[in-house]
């Protein structure tokens, strides 16, 4: 995909906030989560806002890389913190599902896990048990963290 050919998508912080709950009130009905887990750097906010929807005050971090932040294309995965256990009653939060990369990578770590995303890209939505909004493969979402 060339880079005249993406398109931008600029989501507001009320408009985050307001997909995030979204994706809170799908997962109530849900099994009990005991633990919600972020996905560094970009599920840390959606992370924040389900843990305060459902009332799971037990949050932990998994930190994966694979954006060239100069670039915005990925990269080669590298794993900077893990969370241990199988999954079992893990809420895995994520801002966005690309290409399934991290949620695979996820998914490896924490089998039984349950994985949400915000939004989701035609290639990584089969990788996501919940998510909110899909966005097509060719849109760069531009989250209200990365606005100068």
């Amino acid at each position: 995909m060339t880079e005249s050919k993406i398109k931008r998508f600029i989501v507001s912080w009320d408009e985050f906030r307001r997909d995030s709950q979204a994706l809170a009130w799908r997962l109530t009905a849900q099994k009990p989560w005991r633990t919600i887990v972020a996905v560094a750097r970009g599920g840390l906010v959606p992370a924040a806002i389900v843990s305060r929807e459902l009332n799971i005050r037990n949050v932990d971090v998994v930190s994966l890389a694979s954006y060239d932040d100069e670039t915005e294309h990925q990269g080669a995965m590298e794993i900077l913190k893990r969370v241990n256990g199988t999954g079992e009653g893990m809420l895995v939060v994520d801002d966005l599902v690309d290409t399934g990369t991290t949620a695979k990578v996820i998914r490896q770590m924490l089998p039984q896990a349950h994985i949400a995303t915000v939004y989701a890209k035609p290639d990584g939505k089969p990788f996501t048990d919940t998510f909110v909004t899909e966005v097509s493969q060719d849109t760069w979402i531009v989250f209200p963290w990365e606005v100068d």
